[in-house]
C-alpha cells in the first residue's frame, strides 16, 4: 500500500450497547449485566483510532439513552462521529452477553431486529469521505443486517474504488441474519471479489469456497481478483497469500488462559490492516494480527484488550 500518502480509516456497521453477565450460568437466571459496546465494525474503528489513524464510523442509532451511550463512547475514543446518524422511529440494538470462563464461545442474544442500524442507506454514504489514501473496511456482518445497510456497503464500496483507496473485507458470516445459506454465500463473495484483502476465518472459508484448505481458499479468491488474502486459522495462527507471490503460515502466539473469543476476528483484522498501512510485509501484517487477536482472547469484552500506538511498539519489540 501507498505509505507517502496520510492515511484515514474508514467502516460502517451497527453498533450496539452490550450487557455482558458479571456471573456465569444462563442468561435467563443472571441478575445484573455489566455494559458496554458491542459490533464488529465499530470495534475495530476503537483500534484503528488507537493506534493514530484517523478513524471515521458510519452508522444510526436511535433518538434514545442507548444510541446516546454509543456516540459518548465512539467520541471518548477520539471517533468521528458526524456520520452517526439518528432516527427517531427506531430503537438502537443491544445485545445479551454470557459469562464463560472456560474459553469456550459465550451465548449470545441479539435484539437488532428493525433497529435503527438496520435503516443505514445509500443516502447516508457521503463521498467525501473517501479521499486519496483513505482506507475501507467492510464486514459480511453489515451485508447481512438488512438491504439498505447492504445497499450503504455497496455504496461505500463503489465510492471508495473510484477514489482509489483500499479496501479489506472480512467475511463475518452470521448465517441467522441471512434467508439461506446460498444467498448469503453469493452476497458475500461479491462482496470479497471487489475488495483488495479478503479475511475468512478457516471455517468461513470452507462454506464460502467448500474447501478447508487455507491454500485452497486463498487461491479461490486471488483467482477472482483479490490481491491478498489471510485466513485465520485461531489458535494455529494465519495463511497468508499474494498475487505477488507471498505466502506463508505465521504460527499464533500462545496465551495463559483463554477468557473470551468474541471479537479476536476483529482485533486480528485492526492487526492486519494497521500493517499493511504503517507499510508493512503480508507476514509482518499477519503476524500483528495474531498478536492483537491473542491480546483480546484473554479479556472479556471485544475491543477492552486493543493497544496504543506506544503499547503496541512495546509488544512488537517482545513478539
Amino acid at each position: 500500500m501507498d505509505t507517502t500518502q496520510p492515511h484515514s480509516f474508514v467502516t460502517l456497521g451497527e453498533a450496539m450497547a452490550m450487557f455482558v453477565a458479571n456471573t456465569t450460568g444462563q442468561l435467563a437466571d443472571i441478575k445484573t449485566f455489566n455494559r458496554s459496546l458491542a459490533g464488529a465494525e465499530v470495534n475495530v474503528t476503537i483500534g484503528m483510532a488507537r493506534l493514530g489513524f484517523e478513524s471515521s464510523y458510519i452508522s444510526k442509532v436511535g433518538k434514545d439513552s442507548f444510541g446516546e451511550f454509543i456516540r459518548q463512547t465512539i467520541n471518548k475514543e477520539n471517533i468521528r462521529t458526524d456520520w452517526i446518524s439518528e432516527s427517531a422511529q427506531h430503537a438502537t440494538g443491544f445485545m445479551l452477553k454470557s459469562n464463560v470462563t472456560d474459553g469456550s464461545d459465550p451465548k449470545v442474544e441479539y435484539f437488532r431486529r428493525n433497529s435503527a442500524a438496520s435503516t443505514l442507506s445509500a443516502a447516508d454514504i457521503d463521498a467525501s469521505l473517501f479521499k486519496t489514501g483513505a482506507h475501507l473496511h467492510l464486514t459480511g456482518i453489515a451485508a447481512a443486517v438488512s438491504v439498505p445497510m447492504r445497499g450503504a456497503a455497496k455504496h461505500a464500496l463503489e465510492l471508495a474504488k473510484k477514489q482509489g483507496c483500499s479496501v479489506s473485507f472480512d467475511t463475518n458470516l452470521r448465517p441467522s441474519l441471512w434467508s439461506d445459506q446460498a444467498t448469503m454465500i453469493a452476497t458475500i463473495n461479491e462482496f470479497a471479489f471487489t475488495s483488495d484483502i479478503v479475511l475468512p476465518g478457516i471455517e468461513e472459508g470452507k462454506i464460502l469456497t467448500g474447501s478447508d484448505q487455507p491454500e485452497n481458499i486463498a487461491d479461490f479468491y486471488l483467482q477472482h481478483g483479490v490481491k491478498a488474502v489471510i485466513v485465520k486459522l485461531g489458535s494455529d495462527g494465519a495463511y497468508f497469500k499474494t498475487t505477488n507471490g507471498e505466502s506463508g503460515t505465521v504460527t499464533g502466539i500462545p496465551v495463559e488462559k483463554v477468557v473470551d473469543t468474541v471479537g479476536a476476528g476483529d482485533s486480528f483484522a485492526v492487526g492486519v490492516i494497521s500493517a499493511l498501512l504503517d507499510g508493512q510485509t503480508m507476514e509482518q501484517a499477519a503476524r500483528r494480527g495474531n498478536l492483537l487477536g491473542s491480546l483480546t482472547v484473554q479479556v472479556r469484552g471485544d475491543s477492552e484488550a486493543l493497544p496504543t500506538r506506544a503499547h503496541l511498539n512495546s509488544l512488537e519489540k517482545v513478539w
